[in-house]
């Protein structure tokens, strides 16, 4: 019987033809996964809250992302900060996941007790010679970037998070989003591994057919399209779109709304992102059924509906920002095949459900697309796994971006060693 050797993570990777899918294997090995948690969510920079998550002074966020986990709280001066949720004395979780509001972080163990800056108070019985200010939590670098709390694990944070501070600031500024409040969350595990959810996100190939909910905010151009493959008459529909496109991007110019596509996705990106402001179809002022706010309170100080939705990609999260709400969304991976997805619906912090906004109108969009996106990469995973499965051509017009996450993903790797 002959049995094949077993690849390395690096040759698989290597394997793959360009413009092609990803080897089974690179979906479905444990020793891949843990690879991968290690290099792409402890040494990248990912998403892990919303500042509406730790609102006042005391709140407490606590998230497991693999073997660590990590508390973000807001202290007393108003600063949102992290650390390692790891007592300083024998190591015990200082929290469990999920929220909570404290005076102080206390070890439920021996009952250490930390300020919401991290230095300790409080430890009984360890003689005068002890040192309490050797015995700080350990910090988590960690960045507020519009409402997104971003950390990185690692000891030396990729310093080009500051471009994607540099771009997304101005963008971010006009909703105000540190003044949100979160009106619904959910949670999802997805069935599959966290690379398929992240392709999947990258194309809307698939949206036609599947994310009825979601198209109708949509404008098919955007979606990436064949002109070769298109009749005269669609060929006129599409020289009408970008008058279109330009006729409403030239006014929001007028208002100084920076809306131009900017993009660090390739092999030379450590930080992968992307944004735009993306037109919305129909009334043109929210992702919802009939394109309209869901909130008539919109964010900050605005007073026009219409702004469109201003998206942003990294390799771990995707945002949405209109005028009326924001729905913000990122993964933690869980196993090679299981992801939880997290999804934040923010509307400003003093709108009044049923009065300001109905929540169905608000959610519904964004949850049956999570949805109908969880059974996708389901499917998707489960046919990778299968004996049966080559890895197929990508389309050059609807899903460039998955390819250049591949691309991507392995200059990472290569750059780790792997």
């Amino acid at each position: 019987m002959n049995i094949a050797p077993i690849k390395s993570h690096g040759d698989l990777v290597a394997s793959r033809q360009p413009g092609f899918g990803m080897n089974a294997e690179l979906f479905g090995r444990q020793d891949i996964f843990d690879n991968d948690m290690d290099i792409f969510f402890t040494k990248h920079w990912i998403v892990v809250a919303v500042t509406a998550d730790v609102a006042e002074p005391g709140d407490v966020y606590t998230i497991d992302i693999g073997k660590s986990s990590i508390i973000v709280v807001r202290d007393d001066d108003d600063q949102v900060r992290a650390y390692r949720n790891v007592c300083r004395h024998r190591g015990a979780r200082l929290k469990d996941a999920g929220k909570s509001t404290v005076g102080m972080l206390v070890c439920p163990y021996h009952q250490w007790t930390y300020d919401l800056d991290g230095s300790l108070k409080h430890a009984s019985h360890m003689g005068k010679s002890f040192d309490p200010e050797c015995r700080s939590l350990i910090p988590v670098h960690c960045k507020v970037v519009g409402t997104h709390v971003f950390v990185c694990l690692s000891d030396n944070p990729p310093a080009d998070i500051a471009l994607l501070e540099e771009t997304m600031l101005p963008r971010f500024a006009p909703y105000d989003l540190t003044n949100t409040k979160v009106a619904y969350e959910s949670e999802i595990i997805e069935n599959g591994n966290w690379k398929l959810v992240m392709e999947n996100n990258r194309e809307c190939y698939h949206c036609a057919g599947t994310h009825p909910e979601l198209i109708v905010s949509f404008l098919s151009e955007d979606l990436g399209v064949s002109l070769e493959e298109m009749n005269e008459e669609s060929l006129l529909a599409f020289d009408e779109y970008k008058k279109r496109k330009a006729e409403i991007e030239q006014n929001w110019e007028s208002e100084g709304l920076l809306y131009a596509t900017v993009e660090r996705l390739d092999e030379d990106a450590v930080t992968q992102f992307r944004t735009q402001r993306m037109i919305i179809a129909g009334c043109g002022e929210s992702q919802t059924l009939d394109t309209k706010v869901a909130c008539t309170k919109l964010l900050g100080n605005l007073t026009r509906r219409d702004l469109g939705d201003t998206h942003m990609w990294t390799h771990s999260s995707w945002t949405h920002v209109m005028s009326d709400h924001a729905i913000i969304s990122w993964i933690i991976p869980l196993a090679p095949d299981k992801t939880l997805v997290r999804s934040k619906w923010l509307v400003h912090k003093d709108a009044v459900e049923g009065v300001d906004y109905d929540l169905q109108k608000l959610t519904e969009v964004w949850i049956a697309t999570n949805q109908q996106d969880a059974s996708l990469v389901a499917i998707t995973h489960s046919g990778t796994q299968d004996p049966g499965y080559i890895p197929g051509p990508f389309s050059s017009f609807t899903e460039p971006y998955v390819d250049q996450f591949s691309r991507w993903y392995a200059a990472r790797l290569a750059a780790h060693g792997v």
